[in-house]
C-alpha cells in the first residue's frame, strides 16, 4: 500500500530534533559519495498573468542506507514585486480553493516501490530550519546565547526552533519590516520556544552583540551588510543573496549547502524581462565570491572539513541551495513513524505502479 500524508500528518511525525539527526547521518553518506543529490531544475514559461511567470520546480536524491528515494516537484506561478528596497520572490496560491501546489514523491531503493506521497509545505520548511540549525551547531560558538533574526515569515520560525535545539539559547530579537508582522511572529515564538523573542524596530538593534545573526527571508537582495560583524559571531542564511558579499568575505571560515550554484535553468524564449531571469543574465560583480571554493556542510559533519577554531573567529554558513537529497533524509522519518503509528490514507500500490514496460 502507498501512504497518502498531509502537511498536518508531517507536523506531527517529524520533530525538529529527528530533521537534524537525519540530515547529520545522511550528510556524512554524501560526503562519502555513497549519497546521490540531482542539481534543482527550474523551467520557467510565460503565465496568463503579466506580472508572473510559471514554473515547474524538481529534484530529487537517494539515501542507500535510509533505503528511500525523494522527488519533490512543484508547480508554481511566481512574482518578483519590490517591497521597499527589496526585490522579493513571492508565490502566488493560484490553485484551486487559493493553495499551492508542491510534492514529496517517496520510493523504496529495494523495489522500487511509492511508498508514499505528500505535501512539500510543512517537511521543506522543517528541512531548511534543520540545515542552518547544523551549521550553528558545528559553527557557532559553544556558548552561544543570544540570536539576531532578520524575518518573520514561515522560514524565520524554524530556523529559530533549529537554533535553539543545538545551542541553549536565552535571548532571541527580531526585525523585519512589517511591524504587525514581527510583534504577531515574536509573541508566536516566545510561546512555541519558551524564550522570550522581543520584536525591534531596527535590523541593527536585532543585530548588536548577537552571538548568531540569522536571515529567513524571501529577498532577493542583501540584508545583511559587513558592518554589522562582530567578532565571535555566527552568520546563517536561507539563500545566498542575503548576505552581502563583503561579508561573506570577512568571514572567517564559511561553509556552504552544496557546490550547485544555482538551478539547472531552462527559459522560454518567450518569457518577459522581469526579475525572474535577472539572475541568468546578472552581470558579476566585483565583490563577489567564488563560492565553489568554500567546503560543503556534508563535508563539515563527515570531518573532511575544519569548523570553528576560535571562539573570536566570525563563521558563516550559506544555505545557497536546496537538495532533494533532504527530502529522502527527513522522509524516511515521516514514514517510518506514519507506519508505525497507522497515520495516513493507505492506497493500492498497484495504482501507482504498472505491468508494461515504461
Amino acid at each position: 500500500m502507498t501512504l497518502i500524508l498531509s502537511n498536518n500528518d508531517v507536523e506531527q511525525l517529524l520533530t525538529m530534533q529527528e530533521c537534524i539527526a537525519a540530515l547529520e547521518e545522511a550528510y556524512v553518506e554524501l560526503a562519502d559519495g555513497r549519497g546521490v543529490s540531482r542539481t534543482r531544475s527550474d523551467s520557467l514559461t510565460p503565465t496568463t498573468r503579466q506580472d508572473a511567470h510559471y514554473s515547474l520546480k524538481s529534484m530529487d536524491g537517494i539515501v542507500p542506507s535510509f533505503g528511500v528515494s525523494a522527488v519533490r516537484i512543484n508547480s508554481d506561478i511566481i512574482t518578483m514585486p519590490k517591497i521597499g528596497n527589496n526585490v522579493r520572490r513571492v508565490k502566488v496560491p493560484a490553485a484551486p480553493n487559493a493553495r499551492y501546489v508542491g510534492l514529496v514523491l517517496l520510493f523504496s531503493t529495494q523495489n522500487g516501490e511509492p511508498l508514499a506521497i505528500m505535501p512539500d509545505g510543512v517537511m521543506q520548511r522543517i528541512r531548511v530550519g534543520a540545515t542552518n540549525g547544523l551549521g550553528v551547531k558545528y559553527l557557532a560558538r559553544k556558548n552561544a546565547k543570544s540570536i539576531g533574526i532578520l524575518g518573520s515569515g514561515w522560514q524565520a520560525g524554524t530556523q529559530l526552533m533549529a537554533a535553539c535545539a543545538v545551542r541553549d539559547i536565552k535571548t532571541i530579537r527580531c526585525f523585519s519590516p512589517n511591524r504587525e508582522r514581527r510583534e504577531a511572529f515574536a509573541k508566536e515564538m516566545s510561546g512555541v520556544l519558551n524564550i522570550e523573542v522581543v520584536p525591534v524596530d531596527q535590523p541593527e538593534t536585532a543585530l548588536a552583540g548577537a552571538d548568531i545573526a540569522m536571515c529567513a527571508t524571501n529577498s532577493e537582495d542583501a540584508i545583511f551588510f559587513a558592518h554589522w560583524i562582530e567578532p565571535g559571531m555566527h552568520l546563517s542564511s536561507i539563500k545566498k543573496p542575503e548576505i552581502e558579499m563583503k561579508a561573506v568575505k570577512r568571514a572567517d571560515r564559511v561553509i556552504i549547502h552544496t557546490r550547485d550554484t544555482k538551478p539547472i535553468t531552462e527559459l522560454s524564449t518567450d518569457l518577459p524581462e522581469s526579475a525572474a531571469i535577472a539572475e541568468e543574465k546578472r552581470v558579476p560583480q566585483p565583490d563577489d565570491v567564488d563560492i565553489k571554493k568554500f567546503p560543503t556542510i556534508a563535508e563539515l559533519i563527515a570531518g573532511k572539513a575544519k569548523g570553528r577554531a576560535k571562539d573570536e573567529e566570525v563563521t558563516c554558513f550559506l544555505n545557497n541551495l536546496g537538495l532533494g537529497y533532504q527530502f529522502a533524509a527527513a522522509g524516511s522519518v515521516v514514514y517510518r513513524k506514519a507506519k508505525e503509528r497507522g497515520i495516513g490514507h493507505e492506497l493500492p500500490t498497484d495504482w501507482f505502479t504498472e505491468d508494461v514496460h515504461p
